[in-house]
């Protein structure tokens, strides 16, 4: 399929016409906002990247897993390390970031200046097509204007020939010569004016099919470097995604590592405070100590030495004002009989 060009498909047929010119300039305006916009895009989207950097290394500050210990609490360090690790990696981004942004804007304004000499250029030449195209409709008009007075002149001389007034006659005559050397002046001037346009046009015409050519490369190049700034863009974006799962992976890694049962067995090793239970509590008399005998002994209690005594055995009953004292032993047990 044949490429289609600029020079083949903006052209009028009007003459002073810039119908054509406008619309490539148009163009080429539509196309320096797409830069722009790209540019204020990565601008923006850098922006993003560096908040986050900065959330991220905050977040790495925090206390995380702090009164942990043995494997998890290495796992733990690890995430917090990679954290920051992951934030200077986005910090690195937006700064790339920038960077891309900013050769977009050198190339915009590259193209941006060039693009403003052509357009002056063309300015001019538009100028003064336009002004030689109506000097020449002038000329034209009055050339027209000056050949019919000729004829006008002519007509009313042959009319008159058979007159006998002579002085009448020389008048018209002279009339008629003069209608015809301003014919001829203005035919002269008419002739001119269109050599002049002809050669403005034909310069023109040169012009323009360069400034097509001059155009199309720019937007040629515009759209390539556009094409390449957002591929690059996304490049660094993946880039990232790998670089963040790699640093990721260190701690997929420690955690691998991390052994519960090791975890568990560094804690009681650290932190154990016996290796026995209490003994149960007995029932024990207030009288003579002795432990009750419905008390079903346990093994856990064999270790312990029975507490001592509260108070000695009760004294032996006497006679003293007919008293009787009974013993636990007695069936009946009281503390005191009369």
């Amino acid at each position: 399929m044949k490429n289609l060009h600029f020079k083949d498909f903006f052209w009028n047929t009007d003459l002073t016409c810039t119908g054509g010119y406008d619309a490539i300039i148009q163009y080429l305006s539509d196309g320096k906002r797409t830069c722009k916009e790209v540019e204020d895009f990565m601008k923006a989207r850098a922006s993003v990247e560096e908040r986050y950097a900065k959330d991220l290394l905050g977040l790495s500050k925090k206390v995380c897993g702090h009164n942990e210990m043995n494997t998890l609490k290495r796992s733990l360090d690890v995430l917090k390390l990679q954290t920051e690790q992951v934030s200077l990696s986005h910090l690195q981004l937006a700064q790339s970031m920038r960077e891309e942004a900013k050769k977009l804007e050198e190339f915009k304004e590259k193209q941006k200046e060039a693009r403003k000499k052509i357009e002056q250029h063309m300015d001019a030449v538009h100028k003064q097509k336009s002004s030689q195209f109506k000097k020449t409709m002038d000329s034209k008009k009055t050339y027209e204007q000056k050949c019919r007075d000729k004829e006008e002149a002519e007509q009313n001389m042959n009319r008159n020939t058979n007159t006998n007034n002579t002085k009448h006659m020389d008048k018209l005559h002279s009339k008629a010569q003069q209608a015809k050397q301003n014919a001829e002046e203005a035919d002269r001037l008419y002739q001119q004016n269109v050599t002049t346009l002809t050669k403005i046009s034909e310069d023109w015409l040169n012009e323009h099919v360069n400034v097509c050519e001059v155009f199309e490369k720019q937007s040629v190049e515009r759209i390539n470097f556009l094409r390449n700034t957002v591929w690059t863009h996304l490049n660094q974006l993946s880039q990232q995604c790998v670089s963040s799962d790699e640093l990721y992976e260190e701690v997929r890694k420690s955690l691998e590592q991390c052994d519960i049962q090791e975890d568990i067995e560094h804690f009681v090793n650290l932190r154990r405070t016996g290796g026995k239970p209490p003994a149960p509590v007995v029932y024990e008399n207030f009288y003579n100590g002795q432990k009750s005998p419905t008390a079903t002994p346990t093994a856990a209690s064999t270790y312990r030495v029975p507490p001592p005594p509260r108070r000695g055995p009760l004294p032996e009953p006497t006679n003293k004002n007919d008293s009787h004292y009974s013993v636990v032993q007695d069936e009946g047990y009281s503390v005191i009989q009369y």
